[in-house]
């Protein structure tokens, strides 16, 4: 089988690919036949090696998969060879992945391979940010930045069904028309100059939460339009920058300033949680409640292209890999 590897975190053009063994499932996992692998600017991250935790070498990208089942592992129940499922694993970018069992859910045939690999970390995280670090209510008003962008899409979605009001933060007059057909009830530019008012415009009593995966320029800008008792969720740090905020803006807005990482959320609750999240999840967008944005899919032999792209952060939606 094919595979994408490389030896080093050096740089994206170190990955290659190449032929490998045929890996097969051990107790307790499955073996998929990969239609297609999602990309993220946190694989992008993993695979330069600049993310939290740097994965051994060699190293394969990849973590959120959608095929079918070609080997069952034992003591594994649930699942049977031809099986669709999404999945979630360290080693995608190849045509065949193992994953264990509990990582894999049923995907259901309204359900697409490519829309399915838009949902595991970008709808995880905002589910896990909005209902369990903010505590999101109906009623109350959502800032999202980056809202044409896949995980910030998956913000404004998840909280216009927990029934918030959502303002999308996006840069061009596209993304801005993105972040509304993604369900933003308004949207506003990051120019910095008047930012503030602008926002005051559109939202005149402040914001109640703040879903922030760039923490750019406007991080403290943001901090200071909450409302008394806000939150801002810091989730990543797109914009490469990491900034500072004066400790005594939480104490003059009463605010928190909350992080949200999915991963350790599944690591400290188990698989159990997140299995629970990710079928509420998928029970949505399978019943039309949201469309997870895909953007570009590309070949299998375009991966480098691919993590180019997510690295970028000038994709609309989700880019995918198309391995079969």
């Amino acid at each position: 089988m094919q595979i994408v590897e490389a030896s080093s975190h050096a740089s994206l053009d170190g990955y290659v690919m190449r032929d490998a063994p045929m890996p097969h499932a051990g107790p307790g996992q499955i073996l998929v036949k990969v239609a297609v692998c999602g990309v993220s600017y946190v694989d992008a991250l993993v695979a330069l090696g600049r993310y939290q935790v740097k994965p051994p070498l060699p190293h394969i990208p990849g973590s959120e998969i959608a095929g079918t089942v070609a080997e069952v592992g034992a003591g594994v129940t649930g699942f049977a060879i031809g099986d669709r499922v999404l999945a979630q694993t360290t080693k995608g970018f190849a045509e065949y992945a193992l994953c264990p069992a509990a990582a894999a859910r049923p995907l259901p045939a309204a359900i697409g391979d490519a829309t399915a690999v838009a949902l595991p970390l970008n709808y995880l995280t905002a589910l896990h940010g909005l209902r369990d670090r903010a505590r999101l209510v109906a009623g109350e008003r959502l800032l999202v930045f980056g809202a044409a962008g896949g995980v910030g899409a998956a913000a404004v979605q998840i909280g216009r069904l927990l029934g918030a009001e959502v303002i999308g933060v996006a840069s061009t007059p596209e993304k801005q028309a993105a972040a509304l057909h993604f369900g933003a009830h308004a949207v506003i530019d990051r120019e910095p100059e008047g930012w503030r008012d602008r926002l005051k415009a559109l939202a005149p009593g402040g914001i109640d939460v703040v879903y922030d995966p760039a923490t750019g320029g406007l991080f403290e800008t943001a901090f200071r339009s909450l409302r008394w008792g806000g939150r801002h969720l810091v989730i990543g740090f797109a914009s490469g920058n990491i900034p500072a905020l004066p400790a005594n803006l939480p104490l003059l807005k009463g605010a928190g300033l909350l992080g949200v990482d999915v991963r350790q959320f599944l690591q400290t609750y188990g698989t159990a949680q997140g299995s629970a999240y990710l079928d509420e999840i998928i029970g949505w967008a399978a019943a039309g409640a949201f469309v997870p944005p895909v953007g570009r899919i590309l070949a299998f032999a375009d991966f480098g292209a691919a993590l180019t792209l997510a690295l970028s952060g000038d994709s609309i939606g989700k880019t995918v890999l198309r391995i079969a």
